[in-house]
């Protein structure tokens, strides 16, 4: 064997080996590198909701879940609206003066796109618990100047029908509005801002 074929071949051994490793690596980090990726639960979980509404009646609430939290959807009526519009005088932030509480578009006396539909993230500020709706007038359990909204039964922090946070509560700041918006009269988009949507 002379010296010459004993040099090529000990170069290919090098570079087939060589080869070989390298694949082999390859191989083995793209599983690695994809389970860095988020799963496809957890992407849905940051997704938009879409919400059909043309099944909702005036002065009915449904839930649905946006990123792990409880979101819900009130049809107000004009009487609700009516009601709300008396409710200021024992508020902590009437004005919704919190920015980050709610998008710009929802720093409104309604606090919402539309005035008949108040979306909320139902998580009271004060601890997480879920406030339970309270629509009713001046129930014996909550007193007379009660006009509807919700009540915390974990803490007994009370929200008017636009989701602000009355004073003396243990709630710090209002019911928080997620970003969404109106796809068409009866579809609303949770988790697209209005102001992206446009």
């Amino acid at each position: 064997m002379s010296e010459d074929s004993g040099l090529s071949r000990r170069r290919f051994l090098t570079v087939a080996t060589g080869i070989t490793g390298a694949v082999g690596a390859v191989a083995a980090a793209i599983p690695f590198l994809s389970s860095w990726q988020p799963s496809a639960r957890a992407r849905a979980l940051g997704a938009p909701v879409e919400v059909d509404l043309s099944k909702l009646e005036m002065g009915s609430m449904l839930r649905v879940i946006w990123r792990g939290k409880p979101v819900s959807i009130l049809r107000r009526s004009p009487e609700m609206l009516e009601r709300l519009a008396n409710s200021n005088a024992d508020l902590r932030d009437p004005d919704s003066e919190v920015a980050d509480q709610q998008p710009a578009y929802a720093a409104n006396p309604t606090r919402s796109i539309k005035p008949e539909y108040l979306v909320v993230v139902s998580n009271c500020t004060h601890l997480g618990c879920v406030p339970v709706n309270r629509f009713e007038v001046a129930p014996a359990d909550l007193g007379p100047d009660w006009v509807g909204g919700f009540f915390c039964p974990c803490h007994g922090s009370k929200f008017d029908l636009a989701g602000r946070v009355y004073a003396g509560v243990p709630a710090p700041t209002n019911l928080e509005v997620p970003p969404y918006s109106f796809v068409g009269d009866n579809t609303l988009l949770i988790g697209v801002d209005a102001e992206v949507a446009a």
